[in-house]
């Protein structure tokens, strides 16, 4: 994914030692919201568990046994340009960009998926323990959900794990961390069942940023769809991508203070 990268020295401690508990006066997370700036159409059969954008097109991964695919689509029209489905056994999760490769998770078949960025064909598999939820590249290190509160950094080329970061909020474990976008020096993690993004701080896990994503579908649009999953960053405005599974549309957002009412 699109990326910036940590001083090493700060990386350092982050990938090698466990933060400690934050102290019970640590800071409040900013309270945030979402300003739409413009909306694409999106295949509403897509059950989205990864989202980027890299050179004016999406890549998509989607999830379910028997419809997990890989997919490069059109924005403006939403049509899906080329797409790759994954053998029935296979769960699609995260999905994150390496230069000329795409890395796909699958959530409990322990296998990383490395595809061609140009062609879409696979390269290789790459075995790993445990789930796998989301996943970003930061530029040094990808970074791998699994539901829990724990980030876990692993090599780019090996996916061998050099490291983790515990996520809290204001003191406490933010659990249930799904799909996560990883741009300038940030970690934002779509929060699983939770109409709430967080913006992790990946020097120390602490949510900085508490975004509250609700009332971007119509009650209708909603009744037919599932959760929010799927975050990409455009870095020619630094605006977010967001859509959901089985979400009818992407939707290009702004991120601004939340000074409603509600928020203080």
């Amino acid at each position: 994914m699109l990326v910036s990268v940590a001083s090493v020295a700060l990386w350092a401690v982050a990938a090698c030692a466990k933060p400690t508990a934050r102290p019970a006066h640590a800071a409040s997370a900013a309270k945030l919201r979402l300003k739409v700036v413009r909306t694409f159409p999106h295949d509403p059969n897509a059950f989205t568990q990864g989202l980027l954008f890299f050179e004016g097109k999406f890549y998509e991964s989607t999830g379910l046994h028997g419809r997990s695919s890989l997919r490069l689509v059109d924005p403006d029209s939403g049509v899906v340009e080329r797409k790759v489905d994954l053998p029935a056994d296979l769960f699609g999760e995260g999905l994150a960009r390496v230069g000329g490769r795409l890395v796909q998770l699958t959530w409990q078949n322990g296998r990383a998926l490395v595809w061609n960025l140009a062609t879409l064909r696979k390269e290789r598999e790459i075995p790993y323990q445990g789930e796998g939820w989301g996943l970003c590249f930061d530029g040094r290190h990808l970074i791998m959900s699994d539901g829990s509160e724990t980030l876990t950094l692993r090599d780019p080329e090996s996916f061998a794990r050099v490291g983790e970061i515990v996520v809290r909020r204001a003191g406490r474990p933010v659990r249930n961390l799904n799909e996560l976008e990883c741009p300038e020096g940030v970690v934002y993690a779509n929060v699983w069942q939770d109409n709430h993004i967080a913006r992790i701080d990946p020097r120390t896990g602490e949510v900085t940023g508490w975004i509250d994503a609700s009332g971007l579908l119509t009650p209708e649009e909603a009744g037919a769809a599932d959760v929010l999953n799927g975050i990409a960053y455009l870095p020619a405005t630094g605006h977010l991508v967001l859509t959901g599974k089985l979400w009818p549309r992407v939707f290009e957002v702004e991120v601004v203070p939340d000074v409603s009412p509600a928020a203080k």
